[in-house]
């Protein structure tokens, strides 16, 4: 089938290109994230194949329908950029990765930790200036403090081993208690309570209407004195603004790792470093000495990108000869 690939970098188009090889779809692919303007590139492809923070709102998916396309594929596990009674009402299915890179994002979340604790980033910058001074760079043990993983799904469950392993105390919230987490020592509790007794806390949650700004002015103020935050999910997850007064005043939230924004779109992807940023909230995230920002880059792995392209290009298949595993189909 011809797929319009949207908002596919270097990556993208190398391991689709070598999966490829055993499904031979006709891949036209487009450096641009879809929405309603970009749309009419999709012209003559029955199926669109697009990520994170492409734009299938009504509109767009209207412009799609009128060209003829059927099938979205999403290159991701995500879908909260899908407008789902939309697509059914234009009789469009959607598919997706449900599960491609879960032990990429939980040791990324790891690697946000780490970096905040010891302060690699900015001792990194220190050796560098030849500066090997090191007031201000003091840490804390890992094992022995409590870690609050709130979504226990496959991503969950990877972290939850990995701090294990590190000695952690596990506590999390979920509406489904995870059996594999539960023999893992974990202990289920509500969200005040997780907040409250967490050294760090990791959001690993889908993005919903109950979800949004799970992380708010009056959740932060809940969190453990000197805690930590780090959120490798969905970027309005957070309210950054809460957060950021929470780091300013430094009575709760002490360190933040982030590797999605809840304004990411126009930034995502591509090199700003030569523009101004005028998101003036995100740039006043960058100014925190006690911060990590890292550019959606979690499930950026070999093997994830691997399976994203394998999933994704099987998934066009199995619609062609109408066997789709109901696992990857999105429904309302």
């Amino acid at each position: 089938m011809k797929i319009a690939v949207f908002s596919a970098q270097g990556y993208d188009v190398h391991f689709l290109n070598i999966e490829n090889q055993q499904f031979i779809h006709d891949l036209v692919y487009f450096r641009d994230a879809l929405n309603q303007t970009t749309a009419v590139r999709a012209a003559g492809c029955p199926v669109v194949c697009a990520f994170v923070d492409d734009i299938l709102d009504g509109p767009t998916l209207s412009k799609l329908a009128a060209q003829g396309m059927r099938l979205i594929a999403l290159r991701s596990a995500g879908y909260n950029n899908v407008d789902l009674p939309g697509a059914q009402k234009l009789q469009m299915t959607v598919v997706r990765v449900p599960s491609y890179a879960p032990d990429a994002i939980a040791e990324h979340a790891v690697a946000l930790m780490l970096t905040l604790n010891r302060s690699i980033n900015r001792a990194y910058n220190r050796a560098r200036d030849g500066n090997f001074d090191l007031n201000g760079l003091v840490g804390f043990n890992m094992t022995g403090k409590t870690v609050g993983i709130v979504g226990t799904g496959k991503i969950g469950t990877a972290l939850a081993r990995i701090m294990k392993g590190f000695g952690c105390k596990l506590l999390g919230y979920d509406t489904y208690r995870n059996p594999t987490c539960i023999q893992l020592d974990m202990n289920y509790t509500d969200l005040p309570f997780l907040l409250t007794q967490s050294d760090i806390v990791s959001l690993h949650c889908p993005l919903t209407s109950e979800t949004t700004h799970l992380i708010n002015h009056h959740t932060v103020n809940l969190m453990k004195r000197g805690s930590m935050l780090i959120n490798t999910a969905r970027g309005a997850l957070i309210d950054t603004r809460a957060v950021i007064d929470a780091l300013k005043t430094r009575d709760h939230l002490w360190y933040l790792g982030i590797d999605v924004y809840e304004g990411e779109g126009p930034l995502l992807f591509t090199d700003l470093s030569s523009t101004i940023i005028q998101d003036d909230v995100f740039e006043r995230l960058t100014t925190f000495p006690n911060a990590v920002i890292t550019g959606h880059q979690a499930f950026l792995t070999r093997e994830a990108l691997q399976q994203i392209a394998h999933v994704t290009l099987s998934n066009v298949s199995n619609f062609e000869t109408g066997r789709l595993n109901d696992e990857n189909v999105v429904r309302s």
